[in-house]
This record gives structure tokens, C-alpha cells and sequence, in this order.
């Protein structure tokens, strides 16, 4: 009905190309126009300018020999002005484009170890950008952002890469967990070692209460009871320790059995050594 009339409808954000007799003529804005078919003039095509975004997956080889699928992300729309560039000049555009980006990821990547592929994703888009802008500018078209947005290693490099981290990452456990078990074991033997000494400085003070104790009796005995030696109230008080110790040992219920010689002579005896022994703690504080 447009046509009849010599009118036609141009969308927003789109323009028609009109030519006269196969000649370019004209860009058409959105709107109504009017279009005098009889004097040769048509509408050929129509342009969008909308942004469009192409997405590439380019397969290529890194420098440590790793294959990896690079996927870019192009964003282009036709430039102001130049419409009927972008119109006429490229018969695929989007294959166009998916050349140039092949060309430069191949050229960029084989360049770079996989970690710094990963690391230098901006350089290769930007490198990627750069070539686009200025190939595709002369036929139209602006290359507004150009993104990597992912880098895809061969499957059996990823598992390789996750068990190499997983196996890193074990270590460092494994690492921490012994540091901790030794810092447990530094404390346990500081803290046995500080309760040995505690109770070493327990047994000594006990033991020279005891010498203490005994050489007070045996003074006060001799001075009390005249023509006493201190070697009779020695034995005396030794014996009779010796007697009570005997006494609680039988009266324990949870006392193991305790076989010591025992008579008139193995009372001297015991007697003897203890005093001896005693002695020889005694001497051994002094010094």
C-alpha cells in the first residue's frame, strides 16, 4: 500500500538505503517518506544501528604448547554518517569480523604461557579492539567494546590443572597440621617439664622438712632424757616411723602386697639404712 502511494515507513533506530535506477541515492531516517517509484527510486535494504555483538570461539595454541578455545565478545554498530559504507562495502560483516579476530588472537596467544593468557586477558582484547577499530572503520563500522570473556583449556589440561592445586593446596594443610601437632607437642613437654621440676622442688623441700624434723626430736630427746645418745634416739624414732609406716600399709584397702625382711636384726638393719640415707640427703642439701 506504501509503495501505491509512494510512501514508506522507515523504523527508530534502523535507516533504509534508496537508490535511483540501481544508484545509490540516499540514506532514509526513521519516519515517513516520500518515494516516487515511477521516477525510478526504491528502497534496497534497510541498516540497523542497534548494537550488535558477535561472539567468536577461536581455538589456538599457547606457548607452553597448550590448546585452548579463546571466546571473545565483539560490540559494533554502523557509523554515523557512514551508512552507506557499511551498507555496501562488506557482504558478511559478521564473517568479516570473525576473521580479523582470529587473526589477532592467533597472533597474540601463541605468544603467552597459559597462566599469563589468563592474567593478560585485557591486553589480548584490547590488541583485538585496536585491529578491529581501524580495519573496520573504513567500511563503516564501529567497534565499540571488545571483550574475552573466557579462555578454555583442553579438558585434560583442566583436570590436570585442578589435581595440580588440589595437590598444592594439600600440602599446605598437611604442613599446617604438623606445625600444630608441634606446637602441641612443644607445650606438653614444656608443661611435663615444668611439673617435674615443680614436683622435684616438692620432693626436696619435703625431704629436708623430714631431716629438719628429726634433728629437732633427737635434740629435745637428749636434752630431756640425760645419758641418751643421739644415735639411740635416732634408732628409736626411725623404728617407730618404721612401725607406723608398716601400719598404714596393712590398714589400705587398694595396697598392693610388700615383702620386706622383718625381725630383731632386719629392724637394725632398716634402721641403719634409713639413717644412712638420711644423712646423705642431708649432706647433699647442704652442699
Amino acid at each position: 500500500m506504501g509503495n501505491l502511494c509512494c510512501c514508506v515507513q522507515v523504523d527508530q533506530s534502523t535507516v533504509a538505503i534508496r537508490e535511483q535506477f540501481g544508484k545509490f541515492d540516499s540514506v532514509l531516517e526513521p519516519g515517513c517518506h516520500f518515494l516516487p517509484w515511477i521516477f525510478g527510486k526504491r528502497v534496497v535494504g534497510h541498516l540497523t544501528l542497534r548494537l550488535q555483538q558477535l561472539d567468536v570461539r577461536c581455538e589456538t595454541k599457547t606457548k607452553d604448547n597448550v590448546f585452548v578455545t579463546v571466546v571473545a565478545s565483539i560490540q559494533y554498530r554502523p557509523l554515523a554518517g557512514k551508512e552507506s559504507d557499511a551498507y555496501y562495502k562488506l557482504t558478511n560483516t559478521r564473517s568479516q569480523i570473525q576473521a580479523y579476530v582470529f587473526d589477532v588472537i592467533r597472533a597474540s596467544v601463541p605468544k603467552l604461557n597459559l597462566d599469563d593468557a589468563f592474567v593478560q586477558k585485557n591486553d589480548i582484547a584490547q590488541a583485538v579492539e585496536d585491529e578491529l577499530e581501524k580495519a573496520m572503520s573504513a567500511y563503516g563500522f564501529e567497534i565499540v567494546q571488545t571483550l574475552i570473556v573466557d579462555i578454555e583449556p583442553d579438558a585434560h589440561v583442566k583436570q590436570a590443572m585442578n589435581e595440580i592445586n588440589a595437590a598444592a593446596r594439600m600440602r599446605v594443610a598437611a604442613n599446617e597440621k604438623a606445625e600444630a601437632e608441634k606446637i602441641v607437642q612443644i607445650k606438653r613437654a614444656e608443661g611435663e617439664a615444668e611439673a617435674k621440676y615443680l614436683s622435684g622442688l616438692g620432693i626436696a623441700r619435703q625431704r629436708q622438712a623430714i631431716v629438719d624434723g628429726l634433728r629437732d626430736s633427737v635434740l629435745g630427746f637428749s636434752v630431756n632424757v640425760p645419758g641418751t645418745t643421739a644415735k639411740d634416739v635416732m634408732d628409736m624414732v626411725l623404728i617407730t616411723q618404721y612401725f607406723d609406716t608398716m601400719k598404714e600399709v596393712g590398714a589400705s584397702s587398694k595396697s598392693s602386697a610388700v615383702f620386706i625382711p622383718h625381725g630383731p636384726g632386719a629392724v637394725r638393719d632398716i634402721a641403719t639404712q634409713i639413717r644412712d640415707g638420711l644423712l646423705q640427703g642431708q649432706s647433699a642439701s647442704d652442699n
